[in-house]
């Protein structure tokens, strides 16, 4: 699963910059996911690696919000209790928070966004 959605993320962020290449490095992935040792994965943990962030973040405020917080799943894909609480938390702060199941739901997601 992780593999759609990570061909549907690569496929968005293509699109983005090409579409908004002027805010192409404020949308950025976070590597949250994937194996990690125990060593690394402690190491990264004392660095800011924190459970549940969104997959894809755009640094960019927009109609009152202070950024777009992107989660990408499968059509079946569900978020954990982990990125539901995250999801809490960014959008009490003042931040937009979307779940992309599609190319498409990015592009109406984004420029719905950045109108």
């Amino acid at each position: 699963m992780r593999h759609i959605e990570s061909q549907i993320q690569r496929t968005c962020k293509r699109w983005f910059d090409y579409q908004y290449g002027q805010f192409s490095p404020l949308l950025f992935a976070v590597p949250n996911g994937g194996l990690r040792g125990k060593r690394e994965a402690a190491i990264m943990k004392a660095e800011g690696m924190t459970a549940g962030v969104a997959d894809m973040i755009l640094l960019v405020s927009r109609k009152g919000y202070g950024s777009l917080c992107i989660e990408f799943k499968t059509a079946k894909g569900r978020q954990t209790d982990t990125q539901k609480e995250w999801q809490r938390n960014a959008e009490i702060h003042g931040n937009k928070y979307v779940i992309v199941r599609s190319f498409d739901d990015f592009v109406k997601a984004v420029t719905a966004y950045l109108g």
